[in-house]
């Protein structure tokens, strides 16, 4: 005889179909609110013609925070999204070649509008900051410097933020401010030792080139959004180069001390290269962090990158 299964008395079986019902209904009403804020900012944006001088900004950040009912997070994700869709396509219309942390030469009036709605739909969102700390200043340097701060006031306790701050101030030589970030940061719950050991840092080597391969380092490291991660890359390959250049550059100029010119071909050079420890290629030239063969300035006893390099000029 076949057992069969227990039923739930009608009572329970009401409060479960009641509560599959309810859940069932907030789900719904979720993807409906969503789809309601999208076309509701669709329909208040200005023309999506770029080519425009520039679309006007859509909505202020307080404005749609009490318009969007609570789905703030979703809202943030949106503009979060709408704001690396508008640098994308400044670049794919560049017709020149653009570095991620110097987009100076893109009509970006609007990045700053953008990632400040983002960051006061959702003040714990910590991508938006860390893309105004990295690309941002370049463009309005004042406007990133106020968004970190609105950040640290809505976080008081979150230590990347001074980070960040700092960053912007070490990339403006600004030394003492940017210890002064560092240092702030250091004393809060959970931050790392290597923020105090950086306020020492900035005030007494800001300048060299170890504190900012440091610096990238860490952005490499601790970096959410790929194309910070990626433009921090770029930068340590960037410094690479510089201390293999000066080294190329002093094998060069003791080879014309000893010649009396400059060499006309890597070849000449290739032991001494070696001896570098460089990498060379088939024609003995030496190669850059990226993979690419230098350029050997022939009469000026000069090496450069080759334009088709990955490493930023």
């Amino acid at each position: 005889m076949k057992m069969q299964k227990p039923r739930l008395p009608q009572r329970a079986q009401r409060s479960d179909r009641r509560r599959t019902f309810v859940l069932a209904s907030i789900i719904a009403g979720s993807l409906l609110v969503t789809i309601l804020i999208a076309h509701w900012i669709d329909s208040h944006r200005a023309s999506p013609d770029l080519q425009v001088e520039e679309e006007g900004l859509y909505l202020a950040g307080n404005t749609l925070r009490r318009a969007s009912l609570g789905f703030n997070g979703l809202s943030a994700d949106w503009y979060w999204m709408r704001s690396l869709q508008y640098v994308g396509h400044k670049f794919l219309n560049a017709k020149t070649n653009i570095q991620l942390d110097d987009l100076s030469q893109l009509n970006l009036n609007l990045l700053a509008p953008l990632l400040d709605i983002t960051t006061t739909l959702d003040p714990e969102f910590e991508e938006p900051y860390e893309y105004a700390a990295a690309v941002l200043p370049a463009i309005d340097v004042q406007e990133a410097i106020r968004i970190i701060r609105k950040g640290i006031a809505a976080n008081p306790a979150a230590w990347r933020l001074y980070q960040h701050l700092g960053y912007i101030y070490w990339q403006r030589r600004d030394f003492q401010a940017a210890s002064e970030a560092y240092g702030q940061g250091a004393k809060l719950p959970g931050a790392p030792h290597w923020m105090e050991a950086m306020k020492a840092r900035m005030a007494a080597e800001g300048g060299s080139r170890n504190l900012a391969r440091e610096i990238y380092g860490r952005m490499y490291d601790q970096a959410g959004d790929t194309s910070v991660k990626e433009m921090a890359r770029r930068r340590l390959l960037q410094l690479d180069s510089w201390d293999q250049r000066d080294e190329l550059r002093k094998v060069l100029s003791a080879y014309k001390s000893k010649a009396g010119r400059c060499p006309s071909s890597w070849k000449e050079i290739e032991s001494l290269s070696r001896a570098l420890g460089l990498p060379v290629d088939s024609t003995g030239a030496p190669l850059d962090p990226a993979g690419t063969a230098y350029v050997l300035v022939k009469g000026n006893c000069e090496v450069d990158l080759d334009l088709k390099s990955m490493v930023p000029k």
